[in-house]
């Protein structure tokens, strides 16, 4: 700003010494002979000559995202609407799509470019209770510019519920925990682009692998190759709000991006716990085709696929851990 002004004095001064302005008459311009025979003939003002350079556009540079950058009053918020006001969020139903709208306008507001999958999903029985066949659909929300063949992260949760379920902890915390880091990245840099995923249709409809995760196995489906190739990872949060340490799920024994969460909760002070051979969430989607992706989340508790599933259920304090965890993982190293 200082440059500025002294570039501007100094076009005034240059502009009064030789005596012209913008509304002075220009003289003709001096004969060679003139110009030779006569030193104080002038030459015709130019004033585009004396103006300043525009100045250079400032690009604004984001600071790296950290652990403590988490707020997760948003992820408790979450819980309580999903699980106390929207409430039980079958895959097909009308309450799904209240919830998908919500998540939608949510990560819509905080700038990221968002859109909605649909999902086929089949009919069945889903925890003892019969669904009808439907749609559903995936909220996927990607940075602003994000182009296909570009590295990016994905994060996810699936936000539809057994039929009988409030789905607090199954699965309002996951979907609270990626709102909240979805707030921390939206501008902070990462160090990769992140794509956001509420999931859709995650839940059993019929007792085999194959009657569940229609959502992400969408997703992966509509991947182009470019897409794939540019996958670095996939974390999917899944039952992410009960308990004191944080299971971090390998589709097998281990691989490269369970041990890479397990590094990112050292530096974060997260306790953690391995858990191989984890393949009950929507990493799993991802791993069976060939893509690299984990699961945190999956302890125990006692209102799992029941009306008991509430918010009291959730830890806020296990919120925060997830929370932070993830955004170490997604941290600039």
């Amino acid at each position: 700003m200082h440059r500025l002004a002294s570039s501007v004095a100094l076009t005034a001064a240059l502009f009064a010494i030789s005596g012209c302005s913008d509304g002075d008459v220009r003289p003709p311009a001096p004969t060679s002979s003139q110009a030779s025979d006569d030193p104080t003939t002038a030459p015709p003002c130019d004033s585009t000559a004396l103006e300043p350079e525009p100045a250079e556009p400032e690009v604004a540079v984001l600071d790296p995202v950290r652990a403590g950058d988490l707020d997760r009053t948003i992820a408790v918020a979450a819980v309580r609407h999903l699980a106390g006001v929207v409430g039980p969020r079958e895959a097909t139903g009308p309450a799904y799509r209240q919830a998908a709208g919500w998540v939608s306008r949510r990560l819509g507001r905080l700038g990221y470019d968002v859109v909605r999958q649909r999902v086929d999903v089949p009919a069945g029985e889903s925890w003892g209770v019969a669904v009808p066949a439907g749609t559903s659909v995936n909220v996927v929300a990607t940075p602003p510019g994000l182009e296909p063949g570009d590295p990016h992260l994905v994060v996810g949760a699936h936000l539809d519920t057994v039929p009988q379920a409030p789905g607090a902890e199954d699965n309002a915390s996951g979907v609270g925990v990626l709102l909240a880091v979805a707030e921390a990245v939206a501008q902070r840099r990462t160090r990769l682009p992140v794509v956001l995923v509420a999931f859709g249709a995650e839940e059993p409809r019929g007792p085999g692998d194959a009657d569940h995760h229609y959502g992400s196995r969408r997703y992966v489906a509509l991947m182009g190759p470019r897409e794939r190739r540019a996958l670095r990872a996939m974390v999917s949060l899944d039952r992410v709000g009960v308990g004191d340490r944080v299971p971090i799920g390998s589709a097998t024994a281990s691989d490269p991006v369970q041990r890479s969460l397990l590094v990112a909760a050292g530096r974060a002070g997260v306790p953690v716990v391995a858990d191989p051979e984890e393949r009950s969430s929507d990493h799993w989607s991802f791993v069976r085709d060939g893509l690299p992706a984990a699961r945190l989340g999956s302890t125990p508790y006692a209102g799992y696929h029941s009306a008991g599933d509430v918010p009291e259920v959730v830890s806020p304090d296990q919120l925060g851990r997830v929370g932070r965890l993830v955004l170490e993982w997604l941290a600039p190293k």
